[in-house]
């Protein structure tokens, strides 16, 4: 598991205290405090698939447009995020089987409004219960949000609860979108930002980052945007020796010890085309594709030291996607027709250090002795693991919109994803004997080379009707069925293990280069999700609604073939909200109370081997309420917020036991199948979600004789939070229950401030500011490289970016 590179990669920063939220109401985040005519600005928004006010949209959403995500220097996913607070994440995933990624900022597992388990991430696992959309293609991948950078973009856009109705499966209790700006062919346009930053206990970094529009003709133009950053490392290696007690071999780091070893590297371009056909009909190609490359961890492991580690085998991700899209827009009769299409191919290379697996395993049960050379010794038998993973996605989805303006209005259409990911998991011990490495794999101890499937179609539906010019009665529903498929091998070579691996296999390999074939399986299902809305516009500034809505995630095959499939969940969400603008439009306060039952809920833990299985639970329930207030004092001065208080448990036990015959979990515990206690007893509190998250910006600028100067501070922070479900477990080997919440410790809440001074004239600006400026620790994720029974001993956290000072100079023409 690695933590957020970069800056704004760490997410939420500020906890805030229960009483700073009573204080600030709860507020929310700010659309945009444009001053035009001394009012807010209207902020326009498509979360219903159609253009309107988003004070008309009656259900939770948040939106930052291009002059906020300009202003709150948002270049990529975790800065967005500390503003919207009903979002959070867990940070990348661990080496231990859970999910790839040294903290590389991609591989970002992202909820809403407390509806997570944790462990998630797993290339085999659970689909996201938060969808993510690029304009209007998806772009949700299992194995974490893509870091699409943030330029030019026309704004970021937070649905809060079930999206199941128009936006399907993988936006079960929420859904983030978004929008960059489109081609214009009515004028030209270009601009320019670089940037350079250093990180307090770390290095230098810079941003570079360019857009032109350019109309080619009366009808066309193209716009065109790159980037080029690079990012500060601020995590040490730490010289170290390591001593295995049963062969008595003591390695070291010497070669790869290095200051700061955790910076990255990101270039990317994006580029759209926009035919307008005639005055009805519009063709948009586009193409957009980024390469990351992330060395070392961000993750510290405080037996070390502050922001430091220890490892001794080289560390790395390099991740690279492309995205090609299609959307044709047009007119039949009065009705809006749509076609979205997108093929997307994402390639991520990755090694990792897994010396901690290797160290405990062997100092508490003498696993050294099992790992020997041809001639019977003992090697050193230090792991490491090379990954793969090759991930597509292709989609389609066409749907008609009847006119915004009539009473009885709708959007239908048909959507069909087809996903596919080639799995391999290389986990290495140099210089074991063939006899016990994977056939075909020398000093292979395990290998995992698997190809996965997920198939989604689907036909969908809203209906709208105003009851009265003031109260609208809306339906939506939503029919689908998903495939999910998994073949291919995992496990050891057959001289090692008579029950997993080799061993076991049925069948010749059919994918790559593995030995053979030992899973091969599928399952289907069908379903619905629905949703029913009533909302009341009291007058032109005021409007209150109420929704019953349901979220859907399917479920899947264990990539432990011997686990039974995970079977689907599903969200019941009760929501009443609010959109509400005072003082001539000048406060606006919009708000939202909801309690969501999640059913059958998708868990997922390190199980055997420290290899990852997918389980399912009984129920919890989440209560919350989110909001967001706007305020703009006056010409100069705005003051912006945003927080959410959840409240979220689990109402039925969590055994951790599967009934052999009906394949279901079982509920009750202690008893015959499970004499042990439970993993989470009833009341306890989900993981991952704080109870509080919020954040506030206040902006003052005015005019200093020909330019225009301002100045801007913000708070933002969570309280504390557990970073996995269990309470206690059985230890893999021994069987004896074992602490978990108390191995890892609670993650405690932290607070940030965000200071910027800027001036503009003319067409250029130019911006000092300081990130985390009192250097806190916040602590985003504790995690053990392994099942955290056996590696409780050496636990990592992921703390926040240290204090980051930049300067960014910009022009637009």
């Amino acid at each position: 598991m690695r933590g957020m590179l970069r800056r704004g990669r760490q997410g939420p920063r500020v906890a805030l205290l229960p009483g700073l939220l009573a204080s600030t109401m709860l507020t929310g985040v700010s659309p945009a405090l444009a001053q035009a005519q001394g009012q807010l600005e209207t902020v326009v928004v498509t979360a219903q698939k159609r253009t309107e006010n988003l004070q008309n949209v009656p259900f939770s959403i948040q939106a930052l447009n291009t002059e906020k995500l300009e202003q709150l220097e948002v270049s990529n996913f975790a800065d967005y995020v500390k503003f919207l607070p009903s979002i959070t994440y867990q940070p990348g995933g661990t080496s231990g089987g859970a999910g790839a990624g040294n903290g590389a900022p991609g591989f970002a597992n992202v909820y809403m409004r407390g509806v997570v388990a944790g462990g998630d991430g797993n290339h085999s696992g659970s689909l996201p219960s938060v969808g993510t959309y690029l304009d209007e293609q998806p772009i949700t991948t299992i194995g974490g949000t893509l870091n699409v950078h943030i330029y030019d973009i026309a704004r970021v856009e937070e649905l809060a609860g079930p999206q199941g109705t128009l936006y399907g499966a993988s936006s079960e209790s929420g859904t983030i979108r978004i929008i960059t700006n489109q081609p214009d062919s009515s004028q030209f346009e270009a601009s320019y930002d670089v940037q350079g930053d250093s990180v307090d206990h770390g290095g230098l970094g810079y941003t570079a980052e360019g857009m032109v529009n350019y109309p080619i003709a009366d009808n066309a133009a193209i716009r065109l945007v790159v980037w080029d950053e690079h990012d500060a490392g601020f995590i040490d290696n730490v010289p170290a020796t390591r001593t295995y007690p049963t062969s008595g071999i003591t390695i070291n780091n010497f070669k790869i010890a290095k200051n700061d070893f955790n910076d990255a590297d990101t270039i990317g371009a994006r580029a759209a085309l926009k035919i307008d056909l005639d005055s009805n009909w519009s063709v948009t190609p586009s193409i957009i594709l980024q390469d990351e490359k992330t060395n070392g961890v961000t993750s510290a492991d405080p037996s070390v030291g502050d922001l430091a580690v220890s490892h001794f085998y080289p560390e790395f991700v390099h991740d690279g996607w492309w995205q090609a899209a299609l959307t044709v827009q047009g007119k039949i009769s009065d009705l809006d027709l749509v076609y979205a299409g997108s093929y997307m191919d994402r390639r991520i290379r990755e090694e990792s250090d897994y010396t901690d697996y290797s160290f405990w395993y062997d100092t508490l049960y003498g696993y050294g002795a099992y790992w020997t050379n041809n001639a019977g010794k003992p090697v050193d038998p230090s792991q490491y693991i090379l990954a793969q993973d090759h991930f597509t996605k292709t989609s389609h989805e066409l749907r008609l919109t009847s006119p915004a303006s009539d009473r009885l209005r709708f959007t239908a259409g048909l959507f069909y994803e087809l996903q596919t990911h080639f799995i391999l998991q290389d986990y290495r011990i140099n210089a074991i004997g063939t006899d016990i490495s994977v056939q075909g794999w020398p000093q292979t101890i395990w290998l995992t080379d698997q190809q996965r499937t997920d198939r989604d179609y689907a036909a969908f539906g809203e209906v709208s009707y105003d009851i009265l010019p003031n109260l609208t009665l809306t339906g939506g529903l939503r029919v689908f069925e998903a495939v999910n498929s998994l073949e291919g091998f995992f496990g050891f070579g057959s001289g090692y293990s008579s029950h997993t691996g080799v061993s076991q296999c049925f069948a010749p390999s059919e994918v790559d280069a593995a030995p053979c074939t030992d899973l091969n399986k599928s399952v289907s299902e069908t379903g619905e999700t629905h949703k029913v809305n009533l909302a009341w516009h009291i007058d032109d500034a005021r409007m209150v609604y109420a929704t019953y809505s349901t979220g859907f995630r399917p479920g899947g095959i264990n990539r432990r073939g011997t686990v039974p499939p995970y079977l689907p969940d599903t969200l019941d969400n009760y929501e009443v909200g609010w959109k509400t603008s005072w003082l001539d439009n000048r406060f606006r306060w919009n708000g939202a109370l909801f309690y969501e039952q999640w059913n059958n809920f998708q868990y997922s833990v390190l199980g055997l081997n420290s290899f990852t299985e997918i389980h399912n639970a009984g129920q919890a329930v989440i209560k919350g309420v989110e909001t967001d207030v706007d305020w703009l004092v006056d010409d100069h001065l705005s003051i912006a917020g945003s927080a959410t208080a959840v409240d979220a448990n689990l109402t039925t036990k969590v055994c951790g036991v599967v009934d052999p015959v009906t394949e279901q979990n079982v509920t009750v515990c202690p008893g015959p199948l499970d004499p042990n206690p439970p993993w989470a007893p009833a009341n306890t509190q989900m993981p991952v979600t704080p109870k509080y998250k919020g954040n506030i910006t206040a902006r003052y600028q005015w005019n200093m004789d020909d330019f225009l100067v301002h100045l801007q501070g913000s708070l933002s922070g969570q309280s504390s939070s557990w970073a996995d479900l269990r309470v206690e477990a059985p230890n893999p080997v021994t069987g004896v229950e074992t602490p978990i919440r108390a191995a890892l410790g609670k993650q405690p809440g932290f607070a940030q401030v965000d200071l910027t001074a800027g001036v503009e004239r003319d067409s250029w600006h130019a911006e000092v500011f300081v990130e985390n400026l009192f250097d806190e620790r916040g602590d985003l994720f504790n995690f053990p490289m392994c099942t955290t029974q056996v590696c409780e001993h050496q636990v990592y956290t992921t703390p926040i970016t240290p204090r980051l000072i930049g300067i960014k100079f910009g022009q637009k023409f």
